[in-house]
């Protein structure tokens, strides 16, 4: 069974066992159809009982899960669901897992790093890139990405002067 990322826990909400997910993914309500989550470095899934949100994040209970201590030890945990629960993904549209490693080639400059985190911003997604020396942000748009090659595992980029 393949998992996707979905989310990361980041807090708790209230007294009573729900959790806060910040969401890697531009369909929030996603949570609703899903029945359980797995959490990182946890062997079972927890099943939800409820989902609400609040802002861009997702307010998520899990059943049998009803104190704050029941949950404090998820925080700052990654959520995931099952792969083959979301195979139809639109034309132009990656899972993040996909996109993470990928060496990011710009069309001028040639190799410029490794794709090691992507931030969602309301604009647009933005893709962080490690370079030799520094992170740096590029955003994701058509302007500036031109190509995602995952067979061989290359982000095709063109990157204008001065964002390195």
């Amino acid at each position: 069974m393949k998992l996707i990322r979905i989310g990361k826990i980041v807090n708790t909400q209230g007294l009573k066992g729900d959790v806060r997910i910040y969401p890697d993914t531009d369909y929030v309500e996603r949570f609703e159809e899903l029945d359980y989550l797995y959490i990182e470095n946890e062997s079972e899934p927890l099943k939800i009982s409820s989902v609400r949100y609040k802002k861009n994040l997702a307010i998520v209970k899990f059943k049998g899960l009803d104190h704050i201590n029941d949950v404090e030890k998820y925080k700052n945990r990654i959520v995931y669901t099952e792969k083959l629960d979301y195979d139809d993904l639109e034309e132009d549209r990656y899972y993040v897992e996909d996109l993470i490693g990928l060496k990011v080639v710009d069309a001028v400059q040639g190799e410029i790093g490794i794709l090691i985190d992507i931030l969602q911003n309301p604009a647009h997604d933005l893709y962080v890139v490690k370079t030799k020396d520094k992170e740096v942000m590029i955003p994701a748009v058509q302007e500036f990405i031109q190509d995602v090659d995952l067979e061989n595992k290359i982000l095709h980029v063109t990157l204008i002067e001065g964002l390195l």
